[in-house]
């Protein structure tokens, strides 16, 4: 790529339409990453490192960071979103759409595949079994992810303090979700001007080894932004994104199923910050408490699933939204209905984070060492650690339980299980699940696989005896 291409004084018109690769290479690349995007953002993050960055050479190493880092900062999928950030940077606006687009498809048809085939045999012995073998797994995988988590953010006790308390505010007191991150945020910001020192730098990343890459970390201008391509972003993100509800609002009531999960999708998609584990206890919460769409064993199981397929983990609201509109289909048959409320929910849940990126990409340079910016996200990223341990226990007592009440005392709200409905199967395979996944480092498909077997196992012996 020569000087002239990637100067600060080149239009906006001609770095929108600039192929740094042939659409087509990046089409079939998007495409062979969808397929490989297992294992939650971690696993898809590496995926895209390895590919792009690593083999690939087509972006360098510290400006895929740096996109990361913008990405984290948002509500949303983080490594969807990257995806749509590299894929813009690769090949414009239609570079964008795909690389995002081909990122969850595989995902979406798949699990909508197993959505059905849970509504259809979810009672059989065999179904049974194999998610009495999943839940457990789920548990730990949970829980794995709390310690990578908090392992990496929790650098001080004012972070580990505050990790406690969004735990608390969750798990005892019922404080609202999005109100735990706001607060987090705002401690960031605070602990960033009053008390520095508790929050430490990210190490700086190693230069890149290897022939330059295709887009290097100070070589590339992209569009410029401007007033009027952010309002002519903003203004079409917005229609595409509310048309499809609008819609289903005329045409099936403002009270009916698909209105009310397009219209609380839609919310979560604005408070989803720090990746799916962060917002499913909430979303589980007013799914099976609220709403009352499925059981909160549903909910383990439908994480479950979601853990098996490509994509990202978020795309569990997928499964939920399927399940509430089976059952609620109002004029609908059962299946149209389902299939509606699934993809209304997927199209509520993503088309945000192509416009939250084609919107603010532009001004990701702006964002560069800003230290308020990084400080809210420090506190936001800590107190994630306390809401995915929220979700660990939360799945746990649904798991190893049969019954779990809903206690109040005063300001506590506690959820209590009932000892004498203890389930000895689940309780002995998350044990093995925990030396699988801690002890010998199994990977998640590995693990999940294994746990399947078990619970069929031990569905088959049950069924001879």
């Amino acid at each position: 790529m020569s000087a002239s291409q990637t100067t600060a004084g080149n239009t906006a018109e001609s770095a929108a339409v600039r192929d740094v690769v042939p659409f087509r290479t990046a089409v079939r690349t998007w495409f062979a990453i969808s397929l490989q995007t297992f294992g939650g953002p971690a696993g898809q993050i590496a995926v895209m490192q390895r590919a792009l960055v690593e083999e690939k050479r087509w972006i360098g190493q510290q400006r895929f960071n740096h996109a990361l880092s913008y990405c984290m900062l948002l509500p949303g999928p983080e490594a969807q979103q990257l995806a749509v950030y590299v894929g813009w940077l690769l090949n414009g606006t239609r570079g964008g759409l795909a690389a995002g687009t081909l990122f969850v498809l595989p995902g979406v048809v798949a699990l909508l595949a197993l959505s059905a085939l849970y509504v259809a045999f979810g009672t059989t012995a065999a179904v049974t079994g194999l998610f009495a073998g999943l839940a457990p797994a789920v548990v730990v995988i949970v829980a794995q992810a709390v310690w990578r988590v908090g392992r990496r953010s929790l650098t001080h006790p004012a972070l580990i303090a505050l990790a406690v308390a969004s735990f608390a505010a969750l798990a005892l007191f019922a404080v609202p979700f999005p109100l735990v991150v706001a607060v987090a945020a705002l401690i960031g910001w605070l602990l960033a001007r009053l008390a520095p020192q508790t929050l430490r730098p990210a190490a700086a990343h190693a230069a890149d080894d290897g022939p330059p890459p295709l887009i290097a970390d100070d070589a590339l201008h992209a569009e410029r932004p401007s007033r009027h391509r952010a309002l002519r972003i903003l203004g079409l993100g917005l229609l595409l994104w509310g048309a499809p509800l609008a819609a289903v609002a005329v045409l099936t009531g403002t009270g009916s199923v698909f209105t009310t999960q397009g219209l609380f999708f839609s919310g979560t998609a604005l408070v989803t910050f720090g990746g799916a584990y962060a917002v499913l206890a909430y979303v589980a919460q007013q799914a099976v408490q609220h709403y009352g769409w499925l059981g909160a064993g549903e909910m383990v199981r439908g994480l479950a699933l979601a853990e098996t397929t490509p994509g990202p983990l978020i795309m569990v609201v997928q499964f939920v939204a399927f399940l509430g509109a089976y059952r609620d289909p109002g004029a609908l048959n059962p299946w149209a209905a389902a299939l509606l409320g699934a993809l209304l929910t997927t199209w509520v849940t993503f088309v945000p984070c192509f416009l939250f990126i084609f919107l603010g990409a532009p001004y990701i340079e702006r964002l560069r060492g800003n230290r308020s910016v990084s400080a809210a996200l420090t506190g936001i990223t800590a107190a994630v650690v306390g809401v995915i341990a929220n979700l660990a226990v939360y799945f746990a007592l649904h798991t190893w339980f049969a019954n779990v009440d809903d206690r109040t005392w005063g300001p506590l709200h506690l959820q209590l299980p009932d000892l004498s409905t203890v389930r000895p199967t689940a309780l002995a395979i998350t044990c093995a699940a925990l030396v699988m996944v801690f002890a010998l480092k199994w990977s998640v498909l590995r693990v999940l696989g294994v746990c399947a077997v078990l619970g069929l196992a031990v569905a088959g012996v049950t069924a001879l005896g």
